[in-house]
């Protein structure tokens, strides 16, 4: 009782528990509490490590090859670009259906002023993404200040952007897009520097991924050191090593595929954009105040709007937002593919769903992040990734990818029982 006792908190700043660092915190008791209070959280982490061992031991070691790294990342990179919007809408109880027909509809139009029109890449990427946030003010408009739910304004969106994508096109395709274009959707950093020919390893990529593992190690210490401090209860001591090691054995492992293995090709660019966006949304969501009324919103919108909270004015900031971000994934995709088409961005928004949710984001809202919704668009693309090497049809894949859905929403909701129990 007194190991038990030791662990118990109250309640700190912003719902974070306060209580002792150490105590049965650092032992095996304490380490079993904070798994299964973290659950939701860490589950999706472990999810993704056992799928990626899966498919690597079904599929002969092809899995984990440079040049498959690599493709997964950059054929996913639109839907975890989507991801990081959508999960933030989510948490605020909302939901987006039009990102994929804004996706396409934005494509088509930087086609048109680029390739058609003959405008500087740079300045046809520029004013789509603010086409982007023009589109994210519409929607914002309806669902924030005239009250219409955001399920049926972005359906309508979903209608009535990818009807403006198919007229700017025509039912034609807008081909071919400057290089400086395509290299967002798919190309590599500074590709001529270190060419695999003459260099063992592609330095630049070395030299990024030594810069994450040291900053990686560095803010881990750093925030336990600070919750220390301010006498927060800490993650047990065995599980902060474990974490720190694991993710510096993973940044480490995935410098060595993308600048040293054998077909490595450098680091993706869309891959540094992702992690720009991961850092700067994730600091946004857990360390502002604008992060905080996006939870305080999804937890309890009326409680929210009692204490003062300008919810109408996130609501519209949100789908800003979520414009901007589906105006990045369809530059994103349509430089990966040279092509600006009127059945681009089918399907993204569910994918993006699927993501936010995988991830460990609650159907009622107020709970997720965006680590979390990258971590399950990773699933996702993992396991298209995985059969597609195996040979499994469309169907079946579909079918899997489904359940999988599934199985997470049951898990979320056992797991908010479980909570309340």
């Amino acid at each position: 009782m007194s190991a038990l006792n030791n662990t118990a908190t109250q309640a700190g700043p912003g719902g974070t528990p306060r209580g002792p660092v150490g105590g049965a915190a650092n032992g095996g008791v304490g380490i079993v509490q904070f798994f299964t209070s973290r659950l939701r959280e860490i589950g999706i982490f472990i999810a993704l490590i056992v799928i990626v061992l899966l498919f690597q031991a079904l599929t002969g070691g092809r899995l984990l090859t440079a040049g498959n790294v690599s493709n997964i990342i950059v054929q996913n990179s639109y839907i975890l670009i989507l991801a990081i919007g959508m999960v933030m809408i989510i948490i605020a109880g909302h939901i987006d259906l039009s990102v994929g027909s804004v996706a396409a509809f934005v494509g088509a139009v930087s086609g048109v002023l680029i390739v058609q029109w003959g405008m500087p890449w740079w300045l046809g990427i520029l004013l789509s993404l603010v086409l982007g946030a023009v589109v994210g003010m519409w929607q914002g408009f309806w669902v924030a200040y005239v009250g219409i739910p955001a399920f049926i304004v972005t359906l309508a969106g979903m209608l009535l952007f990818r009807g403006l994508t198919q007229m700017t096109l025509g039912n034609t395709q807008i081909t071919p897009f400057p290089t400086e274009y395509r290299q967002l959707g798919g190309g590599y950093l500074f590709p001529d520097l270190f060419p695999a020919s003459s260099s063992p390893a592609e330095w630049i990529t070395v030299a990024l991924g030594a810069l994450t593992l040291v900053l990686f190690v560095f803010s881990q210490v750093r925030q336990r050191a600070k919750r220390a401090a301010l006498e927060l209860q800490n993650e047990p001591r065995v599980w902060f090593l474990f974490k720190i090691i694991g993710g510096g054995a993973l940044i480490a492992y995935l410098t060595y595929l993308l600048g040293v293995a054998p077909g490595s090709r450098g680091t993706p660019i869309v891959l540094v954009v992702l992690a720009i966006l991961i850092i700067g949304y994730s600091t946004v969501m857990s360390r502002s105040v604008f992060g905080r009324h996006i939870y305080a919103i999804g937890g309890n919108r009326t409680a929210a709007k009692l204490s003062g909270i300008n919810t109408r004015r996130v609501d519209f900031l949100l789908f800003v937002n979520m414009g901007v971000l589906a105006a990045l994934a369809g530059i994103v995709f349509t430089g990966r593919l040279n092509s600006a088409g009127p059945g681009a961005g089918n399907l993204f928004e569910l994918d993006a769903i699927a993501a936010s949710f995988i991830g460990g984001a609650a159907v009622q809202g107020g709970v997720g992040r965006v680590v979390g919704a990258i971590a399950g668009g990773l699933v996702m693309g993992v396991l298209n990734n995985g059969m597609s090497l195996m040979g499994i049809s469309t169907d079946v894949q579909q079918f899997i990818k489904g359940l999988v859905l599934l199985l997470a929403v049951a898990f979320d909701v056992w797991n908010k029982n479980r909570s309340r129990g």
